[in-house]
């Protein structure tokens, strides 16, 4: 069986959310969509295999959720990422205390996103 996590994150402004995950993160808008024209936009953003879903719908899920993304070549996208400049989060490479290197990206909701490579020495 194959399968496919999609985390949803809680928004609060649609347009820093863009600025967020289009902007810093580099991520490409797939889709959008509201019931009526101002009502609470629900969207898709990606970025290769990673997908996020992003909701201003309050029911749909909490504030200040956290998603661990194991990736290969944390190096790269951690360049990738600090290149650009973004006044409100400005991440740093870590060594975990299970071994493994990281950094954490959080967006302006409290939404905490851990990009993870995995050492391999299986801690």
């Amino acid at each position: 069986m194959k399968c496919q996590t999609i985390p949803v994150f809680r928004i609060f402004d649609e347009m820093r959310a863009k600025e967020f995950y289009l902007g810093f993160l580099n991520m490409t808008l797939d889709w959008e969509h509201r019931f009526a024209p101002e009502a609470p936009v629900y969207m898709q953003v990606s970025k290769g295999d990673l997908v996020f879903h992003l909701s201003e719908h309050s029911g749909d899920c909490t504030p200040g959720s956290k998603v661990f993304i194991n990736v290969q070549d944390l190096d790269t996208l951690f360049a990738e990422i600090s290149s650009r400049p973004y006044k409100y989060n400005q991440p740093a490479l870590e060594l975990a205390p299970w071994g493994d290197r990281c950094f954490t990206v959080t967006d302006l909701f409290s939404n905490r996103i851990l990009f993870n490579e995995p050492s391999g020495k299986g801690n």
